[in-house]
């Protein structure tokens, strides 16, 4: 064979030193042996993450807090033990009529949580000047700061009726965040 011939051979018959690969039918049936093998291996499910978590946190989407959120509720020695619903404006996106899917997501996290993990309570944790309290209700709340705190009261009240209705027995711990890191609880 000329070298102007073996550059037009496909590439997978060509060897990397530029010589025609040797294609026997030994060879042939064992790459097929091969690739039937990979095929026909089981695939198995993901097993369904089973056991308990304590709680379920609602949180809001803002990348200023997400590592003291972490830090909270690690402090609270809920490290590894707790699942997590992560929307902005924590219970304001679970409450609004401006995104409604979003209160659909939390209500069906919450009863996945409660099925899958049993937890045993909810833990709601706002925090200040959060942007989608900003774009929902057209104002910031973070200069004063009492009404801001009202303000999030009111959401945060909403929303655990609401679970009251739902889950009579669940108990709703309500938090808000300052930028700093501290943590009130709302009563």
């Amino acid at each position: 064979m000329t070298p102007a011939a073996a550059f037009h051979r496909p590439a997978c018959l060509r060897a990397p030193c530029g010589r025609a690969a040797h294609f026997n039918r030994r060879r042939v049936l064992k790459l097929a042996a091969a690739g039937a093998t990979l095929l026909s291996a089981p695939v198995f499910p993901r097993p369904a993450a089973a056991g308990h978590a304590d709680a379920l946190l609602l949180s809001c989407m803002d990348y200023r807090l997400l590592d003291d959120i972490v830090r909270y509720m690690d402090g609270r020695e809920l490290t590894d033990n707790y699942d997590q619903v992560i929307l902005a404006g924590a219970s304001l996106g679970a409450t609004t009529n401006v995104y409604p899917s979003w209160g659909e997501t939390f209500w069906s996290h919450l009863q996945l949580a409660l099925d899958l993990h049993h937890v045993n309570k909810l833990i709601v944790l706002d925090h200040r000047d959060c942007g989608a309290y900003k774009a929902i209700f057209g104002q910031d709340y973070a200069a004063d700061p009492q009404r801001e705190t009202e303000i999030h009261a009111l959401q945060m009240k909403e929303l655990n009726a609401l679970v009251a209705e739902k889950h009579p027995t669940l108990p709703t711990e309500l938090l808000l965040m300052s930028l700093d890191g501290s943590v009130e609880t709302i009563s």
